[in-house]
């Protein structure tokens, strides 16, 4: 079993976020992040918002930390576990940009990077950093196969019906030869974008309405499949129940289960992580 995840601290959810998480900072977050490394855990996640409307912000939440400043940090606690974007809109970047800062990411963590994208769904944001609303999704696609024509290269090459770019050099570079493309989103439209342009499928909604996308699907090997736990976990409260939700999520079609996870400080998340590493049978780092 492999299990990631979902970062506490960098993103805070009305009725799932901690209290102590409001008062935490980045050493917080770098003693969680080296203790996940330790235990074996698959990857960290950082999600993306520029900016919230206050209304939405009342069930989106408010806080959101950037990614390529916080895996920074965190690339430099940590030896192994992968560091995820869940997600980076793709509307408010140029392919190549992304290609530049993240590749640089990729570069000093090692190769650790794995990049989730998403069409994005909050139109006030588009507004207000001049990105176009209309055509998003076809805007994505095309951005999704610019990066993978730039990520890991020196001299990138990409002609399509909105990005184009050729004699040019990028450097630093991302240094996996294939940085992992994950796709974000609710419903079909998303798993067949992930499946066409991507090398797995991050998604949100009830478990019951995912695993059956993922039955009918004709996943390519080697895709990963990512999904939710459901409510925070209290592996130290309750271990045999943990073990049987991430069991019900690896037999959702679930390759990698990203949890979030319930404790009342930094102390008892770290005592809980390794309650969880535990009951998901993980192999601390040698």
């Amino acid at each position: 079993m492999r299990i990631g995840i979902v970062s506490p601290v960098t993103t805070r959810l009305p009725g799932v976020a901690n209290p102590w998480e409001a008062s935490a900072g980045i050493e917080d977050l770098a003693r969680i992040a080296a203790h996940a490394d330790r235990l074996g855990f698959d990857h960290l996640t950082c999600s993306e918002h520029v900016a919230v409307p206050t209304a939405v912000a009342e069930t989106r939440g408010a806080t959101y930390w950037d990614p390529l400043a916080t895996f920074g940090y965190l690339a430099a606690h940590t030896r192994r576990i992968r560091l995820a974007t869940q997600v980076l809109v793709l509307g408010y970047h140029h392919p190549l940009a992304i290609a530049k800062r993240y590749g640089t990411l990729d570069a000093i963590s090692g190769g650790r990077l794995v990049l989730g994208v998403g069409v994005g769904s909050l139109r006030e944001e588009f507004d207000l950093l001049g990105a176009a609303w209309a055509g998003r999704g076809e805007r994505a696609d095309d951005a999704m196969r610019a990066l993978r024509a730039a990520l890991g290269q020196r001299v990138p090459a990409y002609d399509g019906p909105h990005y184009a770019f050729d004699d040019l050099v990028v450097e630093p570079h991302a240094v996996q030869p294939k940085v992992p493309l994950w796709v974000g989103g609710q419903g079909a439209r998303s798993l067949r974008r992930a499946v066409e342009l991507g090398d797995g499928w991050v998604p949100f909604g009830r478990l019951d309405d995912l695993a059956a996308l993922v039955a009918d699907a004709d996943l390519p090997a080697g895709f990963e499949v990512v999904l939710g736990g459901g409510r925070p976990l209290d592996a130290l409260g309750d271990p045999g129940q943990t073990g049987e939700r991430l069991q019900r999520v690896t037999e959702a079609g679930a390759t990698i289960v990203s949890v979030t996870i319930r404790a009342d400080s930094v102390e008892e998340y770290l005592d809980q992580l390794t309650a969880v590493a535990e009951a998901g049978g993980l192999s601390p780092a040698s």
